[in-house]
């Protein structure tokens, strides 16, 4: 686990309860110092505080999300709703608000890598070394996180639309359950926020098919899950 948080006592906690319970912590103040570690361990997961004295949070989770699949959660003030929601939308797998239990932040750490392990488990494996995909006219860059249409024009993805067009490509012609696709997605706030799995896919769709109301790349498998037909 790599804490990333600006407060000593908080990384010295951290550290120390984590240790606890048998995950192996290394604890940071700095967007630098989390780059670093990135480069030189292997780490399972973030855990992210949006409040890092100068630095902005939501831009390093940004730049972590751009460069890394690393699952990510963001620790934010109890008020900070926006953030929550932004963080959600753009990075995160989870959040958890200031002050925070202990056993609490243990539980959400261990779900989500519950999470990615049953994944690895049950759905194809993703080629790491894979740059992007191309799907009638389409092209999606893994690297820069980027979609551009047939005419060559750039279209804004948010970070669950991206995940989830990245899911669907990678196993086309195969049926994905709501479920899958979910944690595909990390739209793990969607008890929180209202945003269900068929609503990302309807914005996906808007956005990719030439006529949304009668889709012909993602198609729904009544009481199954969405298939991806593409060539």
């Amino acid at each position: 686990i790599l804490a990333v948080d600006d407060d000593p006592a908080i990384r010295e906690l951290l550290t120390d309860y984590l240790t606890e319970h048998d995950l192996r912590v290394t604890a940071v103040g700095s967007g630098a110092e989390m780059q670093a570690v990135l480069q030189a361990q292997l780490v399972d997961l973030v855990l992210l505080d949006l409040r890092l004295g100068r630095e902005d949070g939501m831009q390093l989770a940004r730049a972590l999300r751009e460069s890394s699949q690393v699952p990510v959660i963001i620790v934010t003030g109890r008020q900070d709703e926006a953030d929550r929601v932004m963080g959600l939308e753009l990075a995160a797998d989870d959040y958890i608000n200031k002050p925070f239990s202990s056993r609490e932040l243990l539980a959400r750490i261990r779900a989500v890598l519950r999470r990615y392990q049953l994944l690895r488990e049950t759905l194809p494996a993703r080629d790491e070394r894979r740059r992007g995909y191309r799907f009638d006219g389409w092209e999606l860059n893994v690297r820069s996180r980027r979609l551009t249409a047939p005419d060559g024009a750039r279209v804004e993805l948010s970070n669950g639309e991206f995940n989830l067009l990245q899911a669907l490509c990678s196993s086309p012609q195969r049926v994905l359950t709501r479920d899958q696709l979910l944690d595909l997605s990390r739209l793990h706030g969607a008890e929180v926020y209202d945003r269900s799995i068929d609503v990302s896919i309807l914005r996906l769709r808007r956005k990719i098919e030439l006529d949304p109301a009668t889709p012909r790349l993602i198609r729904t498998e009544r009481g199954a899950g969405y298939i991806f037909h593409a060539r």
